[in-house]
């Protein structure tokens, strides 16, 4: 592999995507271990990948922010100050190579303004970015998970794809809140995660359901059961919660209480997470926790959780996946079933206690 002494990483976001990423950075900083690696990213997603030894510099843009308040005219000048500080860190150093794992506009005009040897990315490349790079895309499947997309651009370059692991890096601070919620339990008990909001509404199964799941957990299996989501999904989660007919108080409400980090670390002492198709699944995925995960909408062998252990829960229709962010008869969620669910996670659950068995006898 050419030694490449300074490399810009170009992806952006959404917080899914940018964990998808991280075994490429792994395997090209294993490949390159003297190499300075920057990596420019949008503020929500920067979260992932602060602290990771393998970044020297993390170069983030905060372009939702600024369309939102450009026209306010109390805070154009703030923002005019920041996206000048922006450009003038992107074109701060000069990179042996470019690489843009977006394939958007956004990410190929960024693309062009670093200073770059050689700029590449992906084929398939939407909104005319591949017109930015200074040679021809790596071909790549898109009926492939994201992950093995972003390791086939990492095998173009030479890089040893072979043995990665792609964690969330986290700190010690990090660990403080899940710490004190397991040193809470009695022990012995099975910790089941629950992530059930998502950003598309055709991505949803409905409330009540979670409710009935939760109250079947309860019954079932001996487990404590922690719901995680964002601040906006705090109120819905306290319906779901209040409509379980078990015990509540074994029940936990950590809805935009924790950090990116704080969660991925509580992912990774869980049995497993049950959640629809969102950024939580691919943190659960990545920190080594088995998820069942509900889909109706989109394609999980190209954006399921990856690796292996993992459940797939899906109605079956013919019309899915459709991609579609709205419609009015969303069958492909409606049609997944509690006992479909529930099976799926006792199942994992015995897998583990059947695991855990094989290593005492060993």
């Amino acid at each position: 592999m050419p030694n490449y002494k300074n490399i810009l990483i170009i992806k952006l976001s959404s917080i899914g995507d940018v964990v998808h990423a991280l075994p490429f950075l792994e395997v090209l900083k294993k490949s390159c271990p003297d190499s300075r690696i920057d990596w420019l990213v949008e503020e929500e997603a920067s979260q992932v990948i602060s602290g990771h030894p393998a970044i020297t510099r993390i170069i983030i843009s905060g372009r939702k922010r600024w369309q939102k308040n450009i026209l306010n005219p109390f805070k154009f000048l703030k923002i005019s100050s920041e996206a000048i500080r922006f450009y003038k860190e992107l074109r701060l150093s000069s990179y042996d190579i470019v690489i843009d794992l977006q394939g958007l506009f956004r990410s190929g005009f960024l693309t062009a303004l670093s200073r770059g040897k050689r700029k590449i990315g992906m084929s398939g490349g939407r909104e005319g970015a591949s017109l930015f790079l200074k040679e021809a895309p790596v071909a790549v499947d898109y009926d492939q998970h994201a992950i093995d997309r972003y390791l086939k651009v990492a095998g173009h370059l030479g890089c040893d794809t072979g043995v990665r692991k792609g964690e969330i890096p986290v700190s010690e601070e990090d660990k403080k809140l899940a710490d004190g919620i397991f040193a809470s339990f009695s022990g012995g008990e099975t910790i089941i995660a629950v992530n059930p909001m998502a950003k598309w509404k055709t991505k949803l199964w409905k409330p009540d359901k979670f409710s009935q799941l939760a109250e079947r957990l309860q019954k079932e299996i001996n487990c404590r059961i922690i719901f995680t989501g964002s601040v906006q999904d705090r109120p819905i989660i306290e319906d779901i919660i209040k409509q379980t007919g078990g015990k509540q108080d074994q029940i936990i409400n950590l809805a935009g209480s924790t950090t990116l980090k704080e969660l991925a670390y509580l992912y990774s002492g869980c049995s497993v997470l049950i959640c629809t198709d969102t950024g939580p699944m691919h943190i659960a995925a990545a920190m080594n926790c088995r998820v069942v995960a509900l889909f109706g909408p989109t394609a999980p062998l190209r954006t399921g959780p990856y690796g292996n252990g993992h459940k797939i829960i899906r109605s079956g229709i013919d019309c899915s996946p459709c991609f579609k962010k709205e419609c009015g008869n969303i069958k492909c969620m409606d049609d997944i079933t509690v006992t479909a669910v529930f099976d799926a996670v006792r199942s994992i659950i015995l897998s583990g206690v059947k695991e855990s068995r094989g290593k005492e006898v060993k």
